[in-house]
């Protein structure tokens, strides 16, 4: 009795949906078969490969301001291209000196070595340097 029903009012209303102009048959399923047993293994670390960055460009230094430290204008690798990112002040910090953000090459890669504030003024940033605070390092 239920499936007569349940038959009879899926059949009406699909009736008045057609008599409307709207009837869609809409099918979408992914069916997915695996055969054997699957394998697991340690995710592959891939370094990211940069192109070579544009030769800087010129920007006139503003004459310096207490308190405040000059970041150079640099390209950054943002997406899938490089970005210039102009030229900005940022506030100073007492006893630390600041390394600008360069470019380098290592091997046939381009690595960006971001600026920051460095205790000793050694060019070893804080985090590998093994005695942060010693100016007579060398």
């Amino acid at each position: 009795m239920f499936r007569r029903i349940f038959t009879t009012s899926a059949a009406a209303t699909l009736l008045s949906l057609a008599a409307m102009g709207s009837a869609q048959a809409v099918t979408n399923a992914t069916v997915v078969i695996q055969a054997g047993t699957p394998s697991y293994g340690a995710p592959v670390v891939v370094a990211p490969q940069y192109r070579v960055p544009p030769p800087p460009r010129y920007e006139a230094v503003p004459r310096p301001r207490r308190g405040m430290v000059w970041e150079a204008g640099h390209w950054e690798w943002r997406g899938h291209r490089h970005a210039w990112v102009p030229g900005h002040w940022i506030k100073a910090r007492p006893g630390y000196a600041y390394r600008q953000p360069q470019w380098n090459q290592r091997g046939d890669r381009w690595v960006m070595d971001r600026g920051g504030w460095d205790r000793d003024g050694d060019g070893v940033p804080n985090r590998h340097d093994r005695r942060p605070n010693d100016p007579r390092r060398y």
